[in-house]
């Protein structure tokens, strides 16, 4: 669990630093990216039994703008599914370890 995370961060991170200088263009390609990790991600989550109601809705509306060619908003919303998907899988960790304090 902790290498998925660490290798999905890893990933994400590296998307980040490939987007290169201002006013690229965004490719067919980098969407297709976008939304193979968000749907990697929310697979990881439901494996985990903790994926949150919103996740599924974003990675819809990722490909509803990649139909309509609205390749920044797919991204968008890629990245947001994503993040959502990574943050459940935390939560999921972070409560299967829960102790009690008294």
């Amino acid at each position: 669990m902790k290498r998925a995370l660490l290798c999905s961060a890893m990933v994400i991170a590296l998307a980040g630093c490939a987007g290169g200088g201002g006013g690229s263009a965004v490719s067919d390609d980098d969407v297709a990216k976008a939304i193979a990790q968000a749907e990697n991600e929310i697979k990881l989550a439901n494996k985990a039994d903790s994926l949150w109601l919103a996740t599924e809705k974003h990675l819809a509306a990722a490909k509803e703008a990649q139909k309509a060619g609205d390749k920044d908003m797919a991204i968008k919303m890629a990245k947001k599914a994503t993040k959502e998907a990574q943050a459940a899988q935390k939560q999921a960790a972070d409560n299967a370890n829960v102790k009690a304090t008294f």
